[in-house]
């Protein structure tokens, strides 16, 4: 039990500062080459958070365990907008741009959709699905770079951006590469952790992929984006979630399934896939009203996954003493 835990805590701990020299050095490199705040939160920062939730999947689909696997893509978007950017508005107000929710937000409510029609209509995701959304992630990065080269950055917002001085390109490189070293070791840590706590615990790998790995690889998110709120760069805040969950559904999904071909549980079809729905419309909401997020608004988000998590916790309490009363049952076996 505690070489599990300090797996656990180990993976996280690599994920985070993994992911941190990863964006670290993603942003200096983009912002040498004069691209948006709003892009770079889109992008390369929303992507760059994201990467743990790749690698977790990924080690988690390379090992059979397909309820981690997809549990953490569903449970990473359901947190992005529920806990994260909850906390977020609670630190500051956040304003942002009408292309946020204009555009991108649109573009992220059309992929969550696509992911919750295709997650409860094939219990098994194809490789050809994984190609096709791949193929949507390439079209959606090349949208943002022309939206980008037809609104250029705007002045104050770099000069809010570049108060700090972008690495040597040498040094940035450094952080990148020693950024995915730390996450692929992370990820390993992380989801062997994982997997033991679910046996010994007698949950299910879905429930600790919607809960545990979900919110630990969410973590970089958690970290960018309040801290974009308390330095007054809510384009970073904001578009490192869109990023992020959008990222997480055609690209995550799609480089795992085409890899190899996920099962998709029950329990998500039936239930998690509707409450990631549910956020991302509560949100695009609340952001359409004035295109900001309150801090009342960013209380009822935070409700809302307190009480998504009392219920796992619930259907795991009552799953572990059902197991476990089978697996004394020698006639069931």
């Amino acid at each position: 039990m505690i070489f599990t835990c300090l797996s656990l805590i180990g993976g996280l701990i690599f994920l985070t500062l993994g992911a941190n020299a990863l964006v670290k050095g993603a942003v200096s490199t983009a912002l040498r080459a004069n691209i948006s705040p709003l892009l770079i939160g889109l992008t390369i920062v929303g992507f760059g958070t994201s990467t743990p939730e790749l690698l977790a999947s990924m080690q988690a689909a390379w090992q059979g365990n397909d309820g981690i696997a997809v549990g953490n893509i569903v449970g990473s978007n359901i947190f992005n907008i529920l806990a994260i950017l909850g906390i977020t508005a609670l630190v500051r107000k956040t304003h942002f741009s009408h292309h946020a929710w204009g555009k991108s937000g649109m573009v992220m409510l059309a992929v969550t959709v696509l992911g919750c029609m295709a997650m409860y209509a094939m219990p098994t995701l194809p490789r050809w699905l994984g190609a096709l959304a791949l193929g949507l992630l390439g079209l959606y990065v090349y949208w943002e770079f022309i939206q980008n080269k037809n609104h250029p950055t705007s002045p104050a917002e770099s000069d809010d951006l570049t108060r700090e001085k972008p690495l040597a390109p040498l040094v940035a490189g450094g952080f990148i590469v020693g950024g995915l070293a730390g996450l692929m070791l992370g990820a390993n840590l992380l989801v062997t952790g994982a997997v033991t706590l679910a046996q010994l615990w007698g949950v299910s790998d879905t429930i600790i992929g919607l809960t545990i790995v979900a919110a630990g690889t969410s973590l970089p998110e958690l970290a960018t984006s309040v801290v974009g709120a308390m330095r007054k760069q809510p384009e970073i805040a904001i578009g490192n979630i869109i990023g992020s969950n959008i990222f997480n559904l055609i690209g995550i999904l799609g480089a795992t399934t085409l890899v190899m071909p996920l099962s998709v549980s029950p329990q998500i079809a039936g239930f998690d896939i509707w409450i990631m729905l549910a956020s991302t419309v509560a949100l695009l909401v609340f952001a359409r009203v004035g295109y900001r997020l309150t801090r009342s608004e960013g209380a009822l988000l935070l409700a809302g996954y307190v009480l998504y998590a009392t219920y796992l916790a619930q259907s795991a309490a009552v799953a572990q003493p059902i197991t476990n009363t089978m697996n004394n049952m020698p006639f069931l076996g």
